[in-house]
């Protein structure tokens, strides 16, 4: 199942810098790990925000669920998921060309 996630984050200006350091740290770690199994394709920043938008390939809600619980930036974060279906006029899954 295919998932575009909306992650704003917000930490607190009053965070010890070291926390703060780890915790990135930590959340680019556990996600550059998904990214390599592919469970999260894509990801993009959002210009001007401290904020991406990525795109998971999951078995099912359950596991996206607990994806994103395990962020280390979860605390810190607004989400915003919305399920994907395949649109009958993309020329990628239908094999039309334009």
């Amino acid at each position: 199942m295919l998932f575009a996630v909306k992650m704003d984050v917000r930490i607190p200006n009053d965070l010890d810098p070291d926390v703060r350091a780890d915790t990135i740290a930590r959340e680019k770690a556990y996600s550059q790990e998904l990214q390599r199994k592919g469970i999260w394709p894509h990801i993009w920043r959002c210009v001007g925000q401290y904020s991406n938008l990525s795109v998971f390939d999951v078995r099912d809600n359950d596991e996206l669920h607990d994806i994103l619980w395990g962020l280390p930036l979860f605390p810190y974060m607004e989400i915003e998921v919305t399920p994907l279906a395949l649109h009958p006029s993309d020329i990628a899954t239908t094999g039309e060309a334009a």
